[in-house]
């Protein structure tokens, strides 16, 4: 008779939740291998605990056809918070696949802001499919938030707010708040309206609490009130949001009336999205690619750029072919020529990157654009200057040859110069032209410091060596 093989048996939410580093390994193992099993119960154990952005992070990991067969077996635990977490690529087929009525329970339960965040970029079946689960004051909220243009105001804003009469006093609004039917959620401000809707305040939450019950609304009004226009743009939300430290502005119609209000977390997510953007662009990746998308959406979002720095990489390399002589008569020239381009490159990235974000932020503006642009250059000529003499230094040693040193550390010096110049005055030049710098800088700095980098070099060379 063989002998009992002991079985190891599998961790509990618990033991999964050991420590913070090995949950996301163990807990996606465990989901995967419940959902294997169609082990529906074990499935709710481990997922249960979890908030919902875990959750998204979660389905996310997974492959699609795990995801499907999670969907299955746990379809009706699926809720707005975790729709409106997950990618949009996930997002939508995700949508496709849940049964009606789970699709519709989920939807009841979010904020009108993100019912919209959630339908805009789906295709109109979709869209008619989500919006025909809301009740009709409410589809009729979000079908007016969506006839906004996009990344407005209008899109972000939720109208689940607290308004009260500007003539109230602290007891009335305490009154109305404690004993009000619907409230929203989360709320950091009574706004204090007038007879025409118009809002003329507001009143932080702390501020209500602690005052007398006689004292007039008005005030304790915040000194921070801005209100939004319904069409404002969401960057130029966030940004406001970031300059003034709002929590929440008013949003308002083209007649000054109130229609809605913005919170301080979805200004963040604006921020948050413009940087991840930014960091995509700056790369010539597509910012609406993810680690969900397939191998031909990828391949297609990152070759428009390859396209285009192979282009300018073939006018660097002009360059160095008109100096084909010049190279062939002196072999040092081709083993040191790489560090005068990878030194440009790295330099003129440096700037324009810092460019393109003091652009975005509005640091960089065209009032200080010419003492921006002269502190880049200064600082492009001292790192020059001294890396200009290391490789003098390491030239010399090297191939025993004082002139390709005093070449190399020239060049060096005009190299960094140009990397500077161009990493600030590219970003504000495409600035000016409606060109999005993020996007559109890199190839372009890119050839000027290698342009500039070779020319400098290998004319140098050409003049002094030969």
């Amino acid at each position: 008779m063989e002998p009992d093989v002991e079985q190891d048996p599998k961790p509990s939410a618990d033991e999964v939740d050991a420590s913070r580093q090995e949950l996301d390994k163990e807990r996606v193992r465990a989901v995967v291998d419940a959902v294997d099993e169609q082990d529906a119960p074990r499935l709710s154990e481990l997922l249960e605990p979890l908030h919902a952005a875990d959750v998204a992070d979660l389905i996310e990991q997974i492959s699609s056809n795990e995801r499907q067969a999670l969907i299955e077996l746990w379809d009706r635990r699926i809720d707005g918070e975790i729709l409106s977490e997950l990618d949009e690529s996930v997002r939508e087929p995700l949508i496709e696949a849940l049964p009606a009525e789970v699709l519709a329970e989920a939807i009841r339960e979010l904020d009108s802001d993100d019912v919209v965040d959630l339908v805009e970029d789906l295709e109109e079946e979709q869209q008619s499919r989500i919006l025909g689960a809301l009740e009709t004051i409410d589809r009729i909220g979000v079908e007016n938030a969506l006839s906004y243009p996009e990344l407005s105001a209008g899109r972000l804003m939720q109208r689940e707010l607290v308004a009260l009469p500007e003539d109230w006093t602290v007891g009335q609004a305490i009154d109305y708040v404690r004993t009000a039917d619907e409230l929203p959620d989360q709320f950091y401000h009574v706004i204090l309206v007038s007879p025409a809707m118009k809002p003329v305040g507001y009143v932080a939450l702390g501020r209500l609490l602690s005052s007398r019950r006689d004292h007039p609304l008005l005030d304790i009004v915040e000194p921070s009130f801005r209100t939004v226009a319904v069409t404002e743009q969401e960057s130029d939300v966030a940004y406001l949001f970031n300059h003034y430290h709002l929590i929440s502005a008013p949003v308002i119609d083209e007649d000054g009336r109130l229609v809605g209000v913005i919170t301080i977390d979805d200004a963040m997510s604006v921020l948050d999205e413009e940087h991840e953007e930014d960091m995509l662009r700056l790369a010539g990746v597509d910012e609406d690619s993810s680690l969900a998308d397939s191998v031909l959406q990828t391949t297609r979002g990152r070759a428009v750029w390859l396209m285009v720095n192979l282009v300018t990489a073939i006018v660097a390399s002009m360059v160095i072919d008109a100096f084909a002589e010049t190279i062939d008569q002196m072999v040092a020239l081709a083993v040191l020529m790489p560090i005068v381009a990878s030194m440009g490159g790295n330099a003129g990235t440096q700037t324009m990157t810092v460019a393109v974000r003091a652009i975005a932020t509005r640091e960089l503006t065209a009032s200080n654009a010419i003492r921006v642009s002269w502190r880049e250059i200064t600082v492009g000529a001292i790192n020059g200057i001294l890396f200009g003499l290391v490789m003098a230094g390491v030239a010399a040693f090297w191939f025993g040859v004082p002139k390709l040193a005093l070449v190399i550390a020239v060049a060096m010096v005009l190299t960094l110069v140009a990397a500077a110049l161009g990493g600030i005055v590219i970003p504000i030049m495409l600035e000016k032209l409606k060109i999005d710098p993020a996007l559109a800088s890199g190839p372009f700095v890119t050839t000027v410091t290698d342009v500039v980098g070779f020319f400098a070099f290998l004319g140098l060379a050409s003049a002094l060596l030969l």
